[in-house]
């Protein structure tokens, strides 16, 4: 199957660069925060402050070990590295890409984590999150790109050359 799933922090940019990917290759896109939001009728922060973080990521992992998909673009969820399954199924129908901006960045970029939908716990501060997640998406990432003060349309250039396109 000839998908490129991006993820990254939360803010990186993976959807506006996945739109954007999307159109350039002619692929299908896929927001996976979409279809959850979808599945559930009901917007991330409000399934987060709902149910929990934890039953969250298990919706998060159930919605993305079920995509199926070719010639797409998938755009995650932040948190989709918690879940070993869903990171299993996406590397195995894709070309993973870890989009990595600097903590400054990811900082400068993100507004209310809370509305956001964020999956962060309340002990926990942006710093603690990114550090947390930057091995998990370095563990799971086929290919990674640096966007640290790239324009968008050089993010794009850079994707399809790490990934043959």
């Amino acid at each position: 199957m000839d998908n490129i799933v991006l993820i990254g922090m939360p803010g990186c940019g993976k959807s506006t660069v996945g739109v954007v990917l999307a159109k350039n290759l002619g692929y299908e896109f896929i927001d996976s925060d979409l279809l959850i939001q979808a599945r559930e009728k009901r917007l991330l922060c409000e399934i987060i402050e709902q149910e929990g973080l934890i039953r969250f990521n298990q919706i998060e992992e159930e919605v993305n070990a079920s995509i199926e998909a070719e010639r797409s673009i998938i755009a995650t969820g932040g948190s989709v590295v918690y879940g070993c399954k869903a990171m299993e199924h996406l590397r195995n129908i894709g070309t993973v890409v870890y989009l990595r901006l600097t903590y400054e960045e990811i900082e400068e970029r993100l507004g209310d984590l809370a509305q956001r939908g964020v999956s962060v716990r309340e002990d926990q501060s942006l710093r603690d999150l990114y550090d947390e997640r930057v091995p998990l998406y370095e563990r799971y990432a086929h290919v990674t790109v640096d966007g640290t003060g790239l324009m968008l349309r050089d993010v794009v250039r850079k994707i399809k050359e790490a990934c043959g396109k």
